[in-house]
């Protein structure tokens, strides 16, 4: 069915005054707001809203029930000055929350060549998801956020307002970084952090809660940060410690592997910062 059937029937709303290409995929249900733009290589899923003044281009597959609001910037070239023009993608799964004026770029070679977007996060307004990153489900980026290429960032982190991440950064599984935070090292799972540079505060109790794990998994959690980022071990001694009470609890042995396959580094904690132990972590 052509573009022009599919709005004759009903089965997608475009209006008047979007420019949509023949070519493009849009689903059933899918709602495309005034002025917007949808380009020949973009697919959209089904019961997707697109906004009005949106531009939507290049490889780019979105998923269902999305809801892309006013302005956003959906796939546009990687501002990287090594991109040539080669083939990349942008991959954006379902139920996410896309706000004003967010940009989001596709890969480049040199890193995979794909964006990858998992489901049900949220990207509050003005903030940016450069090339080649890897964004799990139920991911916040709050407003102004700015992501550099080549950061993963693990399910159910939150990262607040004003914060700028450094590329090949990792941000960990529920992960909390406190507004205004300068970002340059990996962020362990679990972790709150906050600071210029951002530093480890300790366990994010309320993701914690939120996430609805066992007490003994939480004590857990507790007991392993005070021996990796509050002892005087240095961090290859400290995961050996850790080791000991990990006693095959998932979110502990994530957290240990997240550790030893760092190539940043890890924050530093806020107690070490203070006392002027900077050992190599």
């Amino acid at each position: 069915m052509t573009l022009a059937e599919a709005q004759e029937k009903n089965i997608i709303k475009v209006d008047r005054t979007a420019l949509v290409h023949p070519k493009a995929r849009l689903a059933p249900g899918v709602t495309i707001g005034p002025y917007a733009v949808i380009q020949e290589h973009v697919s959209i899923g089904e019961g997707t809203e697109v906004g009005a003044h949106c531009v939507i281009e290049g490889n780019t597959t979105i998923g269902r029930d999305c809801h892309i609001f006013t302005g956003a910037v959906i796939g546009s070239i990687p501002q990287d000055l090594k991109f040539k023009g080669e083939d990349s993608q942008l991959i954006i799964g379902d139920r996410n929350k896309i706000r004003e004026y967010v940009t989001i770029n596709p890969g480049t070679e040199g890193g995979g060549g794909k964006t990858v977007i998992g489901s049900d996060c949220l990207f509050m307004a003005y903030s940016h998801v450069a090339h080649d990153c890897l964004v799990g489900n139920q991911v916040v980026l709050a407003n102004s956020v700015a992501l550099a290429g080549h950061i993963v960032i693990e399910d159910k982190a939150i990262v607040g307002g004003l914060v700028g991440v450094h590329q090949f950064v990792r941000i960990g599984k529920m992960a909390m970084i406190g507004g205004c935070s300068r970002v340059v090292q990996d962020v362990p799972p679990f972790a709150t952090c906050v600071g210029y540079p951002a530093k480890i505060y300790g366990v994010n109790s309320e993701g914690l809660k939120r996430a609805n794990l066992p007490h003994d998994t939480k004590d857990r959690l507790h007991r392993a940060f005070k021996v990796l980022f509050y002892s005087k071990h240095s961090l290859p001694h400290g995961i050996a410690e850790a080791e000991k009470i990990a006693d095959s609890f998932p979110e502990l042995e994530h957290l240990l592997g997240f550790l030893r396959q760092s190539k940043r580094g890890i924050c530093k904690s806020s107690v070490h910062q203070q006392n002027g132990q900077n050992e190599d972590r």
